[in-house]
């Protein structure tokens, strides 16, 4: 995205949130990353930031958020206010009474901060989906039918209903559509459900699916008008060079990813010094290309251009940053820029 003239309030008025992987750094254990979503959930919290979600992925040695719905309660109960939930939990790996039970507990533990983002695709390759004892065949003509069900689990038990989620039944729990396309965008906008679009990895048809979300939106019990997000990638740093040096341990792990070597988040290095062909930098810039990287100065820019051009209602961060404390910075640095803005 090209970001032209002065930044403005925008930000002010756009909610903002941290998506977090759990990521696992190199020498570093799983055990560390989860001490590390804690910290940052509870600096997030304390910084004013409307949600913290996790998502759920599966053998991929980098990620540790495999167990969503017990991370999920794991950082509510460590936190008090700020909203907590998944984004996402991926549908198709489980069934729907499953997901509104668990989701029925966490709601039923922590009232009001929970917290629903449910997505289409598997969130690991195709061996370990059949391993999740997911089938690969009829995917997409399932998923509209999952999601109406599990939305009705949520809703009082009818008079005769043999299967009920308890908990879960009355709940009423925030539902979400995630997606990366315009598949889940059309189904969002014909439940009346708030959409989520994963532009951090996947930009291509974010404008599009927008566009489509809200032309097509029906009001509904949960929804009286279209409301959105988007995500986009953060590094934050007191100077563009830092930035830049920090957004490699990405680089290199998206790079990896797409080699056929995942594994744990790199450490950063000087962007001379990245081991990327051509194709492979032209592959992860364009992939990535929705990041929001540099000083204080140009990420104010950067996001306001972001809200501007897409007219999302809320905005969601997510930092893969190797480096302990120059993660909480980088939130620190949006939050702050936020706060700037609603002082004007």
């Amino acid at each position: 995205m090209n970001v032209v003239g002065d930044a403005t309030n925008v930000l002010r008025e756009t909610p903002l949130s941290v998506l977090d992987l759990a990521p696992v750094k190199a020498g570093a254990s799983v055990a560390d990353s989860f001490r590390e979503t804690l910290e940052l959930a509870r600096r997030a919290e304390s910084l004013g930031f409307a949600r913290f979600w996790l998502a759920e992925h599966h053998n991929m040695t980098g990620i540790a958020s495999a167990a969503t719905a017990v991370l999920v309660g794991h950082v509510a109960g460590a936190t008090s206010t700020i909203r907590v939930g998944s984004g996402g939990v991926m549908l198709p790996n489980h069934a729907p009474l499953v997901v509104a039970e668990q989701f029925g507990t966490l709601e039923s533990l922590y009232p009001g901060r929970i917290d629903l983002g449910i997505g289409r695709a598997s969130g690991t390759d195709q061996l370990t989906t059949r391993a999740l004892r997911r089938k690969l065949a009829g995917a997409d003509e399932d998923f509209p039918r999952d999601v109406a069900e599990l939305l009705s689990y949520f809703e009082p038990a009818k008079p005769g209903q043999l299967v009920r989620a308890v908990p879960g039944e009355g709940l009423r729990v925030p539902v979400w559509l995630l997606g990366s396309s315009i598949y889940s965008a059309q189904l969002a906008a014909l439940l009346g459900l708030p959409f989520a679009f994963a532009s951090h990895f996947a930009p291509d048809y974010l404008l599009d699916a927008l566009d489509v979300y809200r032309g097509g939106f029906r009001p509904s019990e949960y929804l009286d008008k279209p409301h959105s997000m988007a995500c986009v990638n953060l590094f934050a740093a007191d100077t563009d060079e830092e930035a830049r040096r920090l957004f490699t341990s990405l680089q290199q792990a998206f790079i990896n990813l797409r080699r056929g070597k995942p594994g744990p988040l790199p450490p950063p290095v000087e962007p001379s010094e990245a081991n990327f062909s051509d194709v492979e930098l032209a592959g992860v810039r364009h992939a990535l290309r929705y990041s929001a990287i540099g000083s204080p100065e140009s990420v104010r820019r950067w996001l306001t251009s972001f809200v501007e051009a897409t007219r999302v209602d809320e905005l969601m961060l997510t930092a893969q940053i190797y480096d302990r404390a120059a993660r909480l910075r980088s939130f620190e640095i949006a939050a702050a820029l936020r706060d700037a803005s609603a002082a004007r």
